[in-house]
This record gives structure tokens, sequence and C-alpha cells, in this order.
């Protein structure tokens, strides 16, 4: 019972997120011009509809398991054919951004849904602290994902939105990196924290406190 109660604590608000940001992503190519997220039925929040067995279970699952401090996620990508948008360039930018600001968005919600649940339950119950749970693991997955995801390195979003800014010369020479996107991931995460150099931990540790910030006026 402890184990289901703790694992639901976990996975209901880790997959909340991960399928918000990618719906998000679809939502907004569908207003800019392309419908192929729309016409998949990848913009609702069915589970179902977006579950990576890898992402979506695997690797939060192994995670948890090790006992890892971090617990993360990703849903299946929310196909976007970017030569569809009104503005291509531009818009793939605000595609990109699109996820990441839904996970901020959402993570003011959880603050706003704590405080309306502190407020009509008492706080000594059972129900009131596996909802608050929820919402705390809530908030720590959003602002995670938000801030990881803004990394810039193709494919993710944070890639996209550099490509989206940069002038199309210097765009389409940064675009070539996108090939080796994945090892520059792992080189970024494992083994640059392995010789000494946590620019990650750098990283979040710079950006995460400003979407703090951010929440802490909603406090």
């Amino acid at each position: 019972m402890n184990l289901i109660y703790t694992l639901t604590t976990w996975i209901i608000p880790l997959l909340l997120c991960i399928i918000l940001h990618e719906v998000a992503h679809g939502y907004m190519a569908y207003k800019l011009g392309d419908k192929t997220a729309w016409l998949l039925g990848r913009l609702n929040l069915n589970p179902v509809r977006h579950f990576d067995p890898i992402g979506s279970a695997l690797v939060p699952g192994l995670l948890w398991l090790s006992g890892s401090p971090v617990l993360f996620g990703w849903a299946k990508p929310v196909p976007v054919d970017f030569n569809r948008l009104n503005h291509p360039k531009r818009d793939m930018g605000l595609v990109a951004l699109a996820g990441p600001m839904a996970n901020v968005l959402l993570a003011i919600v959880f603050v706003l849904f704590a405080k309306l649940t502190l407020f009509l339950l008492p706080s000594n119950i059972l129900l009131t602290k596996w909802i608050m749970e929820n919402i705390g693991n809530g908030i720590r997955f959003s602002l995670f994902l938000a801030c990881f995801n803004l990394l810039p390195i193709l494919p993710m979003d944070g890639g996209r939105i550099l490509v989206s800014l940069l002038p199309k010369k210097y765009a389409n020479i940064y675009q070539q990196s996108e090939k080796y996107g994945l090892f520059i991931l792992i080189g970024v995460l494992f083994v640059l924290p392995a010789i000494g150099l946590d620019i990650i931990g750098w990283y979040m540790g710079a950006l995460y406190p400003f979407f703090v910030h951010i929440l802490n006026i909603f406090m």
C-alpha cells in the first residue's frame, strides 16, 4: 500500500507535466499553421496517446528505483512540420518555447491549487497529504522540465529557440550540430561532470531559482 501511495505521488504529476509539455508544442504549431499534431489526435491529455515506453516508464522507473535525487522523463514527441508553419524560422522558436512555458504556467497552477487545497481541507488528513505531495512533486517536475528543455542543444527546445533567433547564415551552421545532439547532451550530463566541469549544475543553478522567484509571486 505504501508503494502504491508513493508511486502515485510521483507518476501522476510526472505524466501530467510531460504530456502538457508536448501538447503545448502541438497546440502552438496548430495556431501557427501546422495541423499535423491535431490531425493525429495528439492535442489532448489522454496519456495513452503520448506514452513512450522508454521516456514515460523505463527511465523514470529506473531513476526512482535507484533512489536518484532527480526524476524526469518524456512523452512521445508531438510531430511538428516546421515547413507548414506560417513563418517557419520564427515560428519554430515559438513552438519550442511553448513547451517550457506550459510547464512554468503549470507550476503556477500547482501553487494556486495548493492554496485552495489547504483552504478547503484539514491539513492533518491523508487526502490533504497526498494532494500536497503530488503538488510538490509537480512543481519540481515542471520547473526542472522547463529548465532542462531550454538547454541550447539541438534537438532540445532551447536549441530550436536559438536557431530561430540566429541570423540565417549562423542558424544553418548551428543546425548541423543536431546530428550530434544526443552525444553532446550525454557529454554535458555525464562526461564533463566526471572531470570536474559541471556545466549542467551551473546552468540549472542559475535558471531554476529564476523560475522559483516567479512562483514566489503567487505564494
